[in-house]
């Protein structure tokens, strides 16, 4: 339990239903779908399309999705893949004869064809009761009539107001005046809002076929693009199996590759066999956490890809010899720059929400742009903004994540599952791109590790090791004794742009009836419940 004395947020405790979404819009549109007699389903996928409009930086319906689902709560988790694909005429040939060495944020080649559309769509069908017209209601009507930004969302918006001005399309819609609008200001996306209506009104074809798909196709062609109306039309997310692990008694549930949720489970592999020491904010533990961070994404960076165009070696990396030769690795003194390859024995901007109804189906929701605001780009006519998850792509040939045809990069967003003797007991999920994997396991080892509540687990500070150039991102909430210790051990720090990640968690007694969620104080969300 948190000291009442200082500023914080205590968990929220519900007997009925429950959502907690980064976005109080979003979790107040869920708990309307549950009062309603909606599910869960129908609660995350309505949340979700708010989010889409009044967190326009993070998410957007030209993004992916990604879903754990657990029906009536029980351990038989149902995973979907949303993610969209590259063009089918990519080919690492044709980028090599133009001269492209690498997909910057914001080329045409970045942008991926999305799937988050495809999949609301389908778990609607399969596992939501409300019409798709009631679940979509709230978006088009905050769409349409009007939104009042919020202190992290206008402080997006602030942020990547370069970005938008160099898109006619993302100036228009989202620098109304020529000028980002401040806190508490009216936003409005008319066009989103006829884009959305036209689904709720006549599906997942709406989206990807006509009109709306036409104007995507053409803006980005424009811009240099490869895309087709072949490649939106045949856009089909998948039921997958999720993979799991054992923790301290729990079994975690993540979607396998070509998502990141792997590494969550090679994380806590490592940490199963490493003793709990001092704290979870001291020097050693620290210091353990980011050299297992360093090991563990040195590993995803050489073998996670799309599963369907690359061997992706899932049982090996998450062997009990693959955990044990990683930790071997740690050298406690001192950190390892750059990270050591510990071969295998056979040779960034997204909105997270849990949702939980009172039949305790239980549903761990996550839908991304990638980088704010993704590629930039915002087809003129449908108010769509595109994402830029093609930018994770690999140009060199061979890797395992190499751009090809019809395929699915690397993806960082990953929704995570909680159970324990046969019931789901709580679905979770980290936003904040590289270090949802990493914060998955920091959030869960301080609740598991070091007994904080679901509140404490998410407000304790945060560190990361970035990927690119293997600095460690500290919050500043870390105490400076503690800051200087990882740097005369060789870790270079550094503050981080923005707060990291971000998260929500739904907690489920199922001895007291009692729901309990927290959400991050990083965004300007909550967890409600009735």
């Amino acid at each position: 339990m948190r000291n009442l004395e200082l500023p914080g947020r205590s968990p929220v405790h519900a007997p009925h239903g429950m959502a907690a979404t980064s976005h109080p819009l979003a979790s107040q549109a869920a708990l309307d779908m549950l009062k309603a007699g909606g599910n869960a389903m129908d609660g995350a996928i309505a949340a979700v399309a708010v989010q889409c409009v009044t967190e326009p930086g993070s998410t957007g319906i030209g993004g992916d999705c990604f879903c754990l689902y657990a029906p009536e709560g029980r351990d038989k988790v149902i995973g979907f893949n949303g993610s969209g694909r590259a063009p089918a005429a990519a080919d690492i040939a044709y980028y090599r004869d133009q001269g492209v060495t690498e997909f910057s944020r914001m080329s045409p080649h970045a942008v991926t064809v999305p799937g988050a559309i495809d999949g609301w769509t389908r778990l609607h069908a399969d596992h939501g009761r409300m019409p798709l017209a009631d679940v979509l209601a709230p978006a088009i009507n905050y769409a349409r009539h009007g939104y009042p930004l919020s202190s992290r969302v206008a402080s997006d918006f602030e942020a990547c107001a370069p970005l938008l001005r160099t898109d006619e399309n993302a100036a228009r819609i989202f620098l109304p005046g020529g000028k980002p609008p401040k806190v508490g200001e009216m936003h409005f996306q008319k066009e989103l809002a006829d884009t959305l209506e036209a689904i709720s009104t006549h599906g997942r074809d709406a989206f990807y076929e006509g009109e709306i798909a036409q104007d995507m196709v053409d803006y980005l062609r424009s811009k240099g693009g490869l895309h087709s109306m072949q490649d939106f039309a045949a856009t089909k997310g998948e039921y997958v199996t999720p993979i799991t692990t054992d923790f301290r008694g729990y079994t975690v549930h993540e979607c396998p590759p070509n998502g990141q949720g792997i590494i969550v489970l090679l994380l806590l592999n490592m940490m199963s066999k490493l003793d709990v020491i001092d704290g979870p904010v001291t020097t050693d533990r620290l210091h353990l956490e980011l050299e297992a961070c360093r090991l563990a994404y040195r590993a995803r960076n050489l073998y996670v890809a799309d599963p369907a165009f690359a061997d992706v070696p899932v049982e090996d990396i998450l062997s009990d010899d693959y955990a044990q030769r990683l930790v071997d690795a740690i050298d406690m003194t001192r950190a390892q720059e750059p990270p050591a390859d510990i071969p295998l024995t056979r040779h960034r901007d997204t909105v997270y929400l849990s949702v939980v109804d009172k039949d305790r189906n239980a549903c761990s929701f996550i839908n991304t742009l990638y980088m704010g605001w993704g590629s930039g780009f915002v087809a003129p006519k449908s108010g769509v903004v595109l994402q830029n998850r093609g930018h994770g792509f690999s140009l060199e040939p061979g890797h395992p994540n190499c751009i090809a045809g019809g395929k699915r990069p690397l993806h960082t967003i990953i929704p995570g599952m909680l159970t324990q003797k046969g019931r789901a007991v709580m679905p979770f999920g980290v936003m904040g791109g590289h270090y949802q994997a990493f914060g998955h396991m920091q959030f869960l080892t301080r609740m598991l590790d070091y007994g904080m509540d679901i509140q404490e687990a998410m407000d304790a500070p945060r560190t990361m090791v970035d990927p690119d150039d293997d600095a460690v991102e500290i919050e500043g909430t870390v105490p400076q004794d503690i800051q200087d210790a990882l740097t005369a051990r060789g870790h270079r720090l550094k503050a981080p742009e923005r707060p990291i990640g971000g998260s929500q968690a739904i907690w489920i007694d199922w001895e007291q009836g009692v729901l309990t969620g927290g959400s991050d104080p990083r965004k300007d969300g909550a967890a409600m419940g009735y």
